[in-house]
């Protein structure tokens, strides 16, 4: 008689365990979209704005949906300056600098993790050591090392430094690189594989998720830098998109239709790529730093 007592006192307990959990998730996700809602809200706001007539721009209460619904704007914005070549530029200048920081960061990364030598330690500290060195300090000696070189007004000072290694993806790729079984590498070895075909054929196409990680974080700092070209450009048919969004914003700042219509077109590419990799960012994001 005491075995049916015990075998509904077991589905009471879980019972209750069941009808906790969810309330737990359902805080979890009513914080997420909070939070979403943040974020989402300046966006929005910036596209309303957008397809506002540029009378009706500044209006009290602000209309969420635009009535009328005025696209013009986007046209207007991109022709009273060269949208096209700044957008051009920041293209060139992204992808290059993407391509650059994975061939040199992945390299760098691949040596701190895959290969002992003496040392490894205390110079993957030292790489790491940079990320405490403000960019204002090296700023002045990258400026008159660039001059010397005839760079000046050009893209080579924005690209060129992307192919030495940056401390935060070598960092990121070395902690992903670690978790990848040691034993593949023995394997291609006994094939006859040297450390580069390794790094190549065995270790690179395991690595796409971080690779992914580190390639959108590049790619959204390049293409949002303001910092960089203002310092090393001064055509203004050389200007990225970040600089002449500044640019419009002094000359058009009180349109603010077009004004919002120009960044939401300069904002789009950045989001179009996060939610094309998001699958395969949030994957890196997970694995990355799982072993030390």
């Amino acid at each position: 008689m005491s075995s049916p007592s015990i075998a509904l006192s077991v589905p009471q307990t879980a019972g209750r365990r069941s009808r906790r959990i969810p309330i737990g998730r359902v805080a979890v996700y009513l914080l997420l979209i909070l939070g979403g809602i943040v974020y989402t809200v300046p966006f929005l706001w910036m596209l309303s704005t957008s397809l506002t007539d540029p009378g009706r721009a500044l209006d009290l209460p602000p209309r969420w949906i635009p009535r009328p619904i005025v696209v013009g704007n986007y046209g207007r914005a991109w022709t009273v300056l060269p949208f096209a070549d700044f957008t051009r530029n920041s293209v060139i200048y992204a992808l290059v600098s993407v391509a650059g920081d994975l061939l040199s960061c992945s390299l760098v990364a691949f040596g701190f993790a895959r290969i002992a030598f003496r040392g490894r330690g205390f110079w993957f500290t030292v790489v790491l050591a940079t990320l405490m060195l403000p960019s204002q300090v090296t700023l002045i000696p990258q400026f008159i090392l660039f001059k010397q070189l005839g760079w000046l007004d050009t893209l080579l000072p924005l690209i060129v430094p992307t192919f030495f290694g940056q401390a935060f993806y070598i960092f990121l790729l070395r902690q992903f690189f670690l978790t990848i079984p040691t034993e593949l590498d023995a394997a291609a070895k006994i094939d006859g594989a040297n450390p580069l075909q390794i790094y190549a054929w065995v270790v690179m196409p395991l690595a796409r998720p971080a690779l992914a990680t580190v390639g959108i974080f590049s790619f959204i700092y390049h293409w949002n830098d303001f910092f960089g070209p203002l310092i090393y450009l001064t055509t203004p048919e050389k200007m990225t998109i970040a600089v002449g969004l500044e640019m419009f914003r002094g000359q058009w700042g009180t349109d603010f239709s077009l004004l919002m219509a120009a960044s939401v077109a300069a904002v789009l590419p950045s989001i179009a790529l996060f939610f094309v990799a998001q699958k395969t960012f949030i994957q890196g994001i997970a694995l990355t730093g799982m072993k030390g």
